[in-house]
C-alpha cells in the first residue's frame, strides 16, 4: 500500500519521484533548489501533515474555483472555443508532437486557417456539447473570441497562433488556485490572452491564481535535430527517454497532469520536461504530492488519452501505451480498466491527436460520464461499470486534437480534498 508522510517546512525531497531527484542532481541540483523555491512553502507554518489526513474545510456553494480531482460532481467548467483556429507553423517541436501522414498538412497550410468548412462543425458540435452541459445542471464559461492569425515576434522567435480549443492544455485547477500553464509550443505562447477574462473574474470572487514562469522557447529549449522520420524512430527515443524539449528552462502543458485528491500523477512529454513538474512539485508541496509515471508510447503528449483518472480508486489505462508504473494503482487496490479498441474510421481527420481520444471522457460525476456518442463500444463499458454515458458527438472537434476532457476545464467540483492513496 502506498503511504507518503510529508513534513511542512522540512525536507520535501522524500516525496518526489527518485528519478527527477537523480537527473537535477547531475550538476544543477543547487541551482534549481536555489532558482525555484517555493515561496508558498517557504512561507508556511511549521508543522506536520499526513496522507491519510481525509478531510479539510467542505466546499462553499459561492467559491468561484475549487476542484480537487477528476469526478467530483461537476458545478462549472470552461469550454474551449474552435473559432479562428489557425495551422499553427510547422515548426520543430510541432513535427515533433504530429503523425507523419499529416505533415503535408503542415507544410502547405501552416500559418493558415483550418479547413473552414470543418471548423464551422466543430464550431457547431461544441456549442451543442454547452447546451447538454446546461442541461445537466452545469454552468459553463467560455474564453475570448481572439484572431489567431495575428504573427507575433519576441527577441527569441516569431510565430502566429493556434487557437483556444483545449483549456484542459493551458489552465490546471488544483483547490482553490488556477494555475496558468507555461506552455511549449510557440504557437500557444499567447494562448492565455483568451482565459485571462475569466481568470480576472475568479480572482476578484477570492480564487487563488499563479502564472509559472513563462519560457523564452528560445532555440536551445529544442532539440533542433530531433531525428524523428519513422514510427520506429519514435519509439526508440520514447524507450531511450529522448524529447524534441530539453531542460533549458520549466515548460509544460496542464493536460500532462492527472489530479486525484493530494496526488497528482504527471508524464514527462514532448511538452512537459522534468524542469516543469520539478517546479509544479516544489510549488504545491507540501500540501499536494507529485508522482511521475510513464508509458510505452512513441508520441507522447498529454496523459488524458493514454491514463485518465475516472473515480476514487478507478483509471482507465490506455492497452496501446501501457504504464510502466502501473503497480503502484494495483497495490493500493484500484481497479485498472482497459479501454476499448477506438471506433473512428481511419480516413477521419486527426491532425493533432490519436483515435484513443474515445478515453477521453469528462465525468460528470462518479456515475455520469460524457462519452463521444459514436463510440458504443466504450459506452458499453462504462455502463458495465455502472455508469450512465452522456452521450455527444463532437467527432470534427476532435480532429482539432482533443475529445471531451481537452475541450474543457474543471473550474469548480462539489468536493473535498482527501488521499486516495492510503
Amino acid at each position: 500500500m502506498l503511504r507518503v508522510r510529508c513534513v511542512r517546512g522540512g525536507s520535501r525531497g522524500a516525496e518526489a519521484v527518485h528519478y527527477i531527484g537523480s537527473m537535477l542532481a547531475k550538476g544543477f541540483t543547487g541551482w534549481v533548489q536555489r532558482t525555484f523555491q517555493s515561496t508558498q512553502a517557504a512561507a508556511a507554518p511549521k508543522k506536520v501533515c499526513f496522507a491519510d489526513d481525509k478531510v479539510t474545510d467542505p466546499v462553499t456553494k459561492d467559491h468561484p474555483v475549487c476542484s480537487y480531482n477528476e469526478w467530483d460532481p461537476l458545478e462549472e467548467v470552461i469550454v474551449g472555443r474552435a473559432e479562428n483556429a489557425y495551422v499553427p507553423p510547422f515548426s520543430v517541436e510541432v513535427k515533433a508532437n504530429t503523425y507523419e501522414k499529416y505533415w503535408p498538412f503542415y507544410l502547405k497550410y501552416g500559418g493558415q486557417s483550418f479547413p473552414k468548412e470543418h471548423v464551422q462543425k466543430a464550431v457547431n458540435e461544441i456549442e451543442e456539447m454547452c447546451n447538454i452541459l446546461k442541461m445537466e445542471g452545469v454552468n459553463v464559461r467560455r474564453p475570448e473570441l481572439i484572431d489567431w492569425s495575428v504573427k507575433y515576434t519576441t527577441p527569441d522567435f516569431e510565430s502566429s497562433g493556434l487557437y483556444a480549443a483545449m483549456p484542459r492544455d493551458i489552465l490546471l485547477v488544483v483547490g482553490n488556485e488556477i494555475i496558468e500553464a507555461p506552455m511549449a509550443w510557440r504557437a500557444r505562447f499567447f494562448e492565455y490572452r483568451a482565459y485571462r477574462p475569466l481568470i480576472k473574474e475568479y480572482f476578484r470572487r477570492g480564487a487563488k491564481w499563479t502564472t509559472a514562469p513563462k519560457p523564452t522557447m528560445s532555440s536551445e529549449l529544442y532539440d533542433q535535430d530531433y531525428p524523428i522520420r519513422t514510427v520506429e524512430d519514435r519509439h526508440k527515443l520514447a524507450a531511450q527517454g529522448k524529447f524534441v524539449t530539453t531542460e533549458f528552462e520549466p515548460c509544460f502543458d496542464a493536460a500532462d497532469f492527472m489530479r486525484a485528491g493530494r496526488d497528482i500523477f504527471a508524464q514527462r512529454s514532448q511538452v512537459t520536461n522534468y524542469l516543469g513538474i520539478e517546479w509544479m512539485r516544489r510549488h504545491l508541496a507540501p500540501d499536494y504530492r507529485i508522482h511521475i509515471i510513464s508509458f510505452k508510447d512513441p508520441n507522447p503528449m498529454h496523459i488524458d488519452a493514454t491514463f485518465n483518472i475516472i473515480g476514487p480508486g478507478l483509471v482507465l489505462s490506455n492497452p496501446d501505451r501501457p504504464c510502466h508504473q502501473i503497480d503502484l494503482f494495483k497495490k493500493a487496490g484500484w481497479t485498472v480498466v482497459t479501454p476499448p479498441t477506438p471506433l473512428i474510421p481511419d480516413d477521419h481527420p486527426l491532425w493533432m491527436s490519436s483515435k484513443w481520444l474515445s478515453m477521453n471522457v469528462l465525468m460528470l460525476d462518479e456515475k455520469r460520464v460524457m462519452v463521444d456518442a459514436n463510440e458504443s463500444s466504450i459506452q458499453k463499458m462504462f455502463e458495465k461499470l455502472g455508469i450512465s454515458t452522456v452521450k455527444v458527438n463532437i467527432r470534427h472537434a476532435n480532429s482539432l486534437g482533443g475529445g471531451f476532457h481537452c475541450w474543457t476545464c474543471d473550474v469548480r467540483r462539489r468536493g473535498t480534498l482527501q488521499s486516495y492513496f492510503d
